[in-house]
């Protein structure tokens, strides 16, 4: 589930942290690394079981509302559609979905109010209404729910406060990244019985661990030699004026090239030049395509790119 590119945003966000600090340890920062990681997975079962937890919320309500002393004919029998619908029953008789979230301890259940609020404006919206008004169908209930999340999950603010309290390894970007994945995996769900397996954290554990470690570890180890080498390409530019995040991104590219013989070199390089388009400054895309171009071109002159397999690939 976790790709290459968000595991290069972990890592530089680590190496980060470690260059700035004054004390940095490999070996805790590596800890932090991977725990942040599997900060992003907790993330993406949270918003797996959020339609579980809203349904819960709208259940709850529409029993209050029955048990008032006067209850209107819409309280008496209401629309239970989302409620019971199949992609809610799919998520709950979804085993491994069910263990994961047990195994994590992950819950919505000190955000209730919270979780409220939400459901009342899901409720009181036309979204909401017309979706009551449409024919039975698991294609009109898949549609509901991704138009929901886009509405009133993405980009919610309070949701994100949520979730800022609860962790310092969330962060905005996470967060588009997860309900991202679980829109995408709330798609593929066709009826109770027919939905695909929960995606695993990565997509290979023992390869995705390796490239994290190994890019951390040697960034870190081969700093000075990384350092002069962008220096060499940069002696016209004012140290102060290259972003610290541009000159980041550089090393992290140049330790592909050199260390990573099975990652094809415009793979890194396309990589790089769209994490900086995402972290660094407008300039630095067509920057850091420039400096990483003349070091390529060493690189190839001197016989040092060792690529093998994959890695081979133009």
């Amino acid at each position: 589930m976790l790709n290459r590119r968000l595991l290069r945003v972990k890592i530089m966000q680590s190496l980060y942290a470690h260059f700035q600090s004054e004390n940095g340890d490999i070996y805790k920062g590596e800890k932090a690394l991977l725990l942040s990681i599997d900060r992003v997975y907790d993330l993406y079962l949270l918003y797996l079981i959020l339609p579980i937890e809203l349904a819960n919320v709208a259940a709850i309500q529409m029993e209050e509302a029955q048990n008032k002393v006067l209850p209107t004919e819409e309280d008496k029998n209401p629309n239970r559609r989302f409620v019971e619908s199949h992609l809610i029953e799919a998520l709950k008789q979804n085993k491994t979905l069910q263990r994961e979230v047990s195994n994590r301890k992950l819950s919505w259940s000190s955000d209730y109010d919270e979780l409220k609020k939400l459901w009342r404006q899901i409720r009181n919206s036309d979204l909401y209404k017309n979706y009551l008004q449409e024919e039975d169908g698991g294609a009109v209930d898949r549609k509901f729910l991704e138009q929901l999340f886009k509405t009133f999950v993405l980009d919610n603010e309070d949701i994100y406060s949520i979730f800022q309290e609860r962790s310092i390894y969330w962060d905005f970007d996470d967060n588009d990244f997860a309900i991202t994945m679980a829109m995408r995996y709330f798609s593929k769900i066709k009826s109770v019985e027919n939905y695909k397996p929960l995606p695993q954290m990565y997509k290979n554990e023992e390869d995705d661990l390796r490239f994290v470690k190994q890019l951390f570890r040697q960034c870190i180890t081969n700093d000075a030699e990384n350092s002069k080498l962008i220096d060499q390409k940069t002696q016209n530019w004012e140290v102060d004026r290259i972003a610290l995040m541009d000159v980041l991104l550089m090393k992290m590219a140049i330790t592909e090239f050199l260390h990573f013989s099975s990652i094809p070199v415009k793979v890194t390089l396309n990589e790089y030049i769209e994490v900086a388009k995402l972290f660094s400054t407008p300039k630095s895309k067509n920057f850091i395509n420039g400096v990483l171009d003349k070091l390529l071109t060493d690189f190839k002159n001197e016989n040092k790119l060792k690529k093998t397999g994959r890695g081979l690939i133009q």
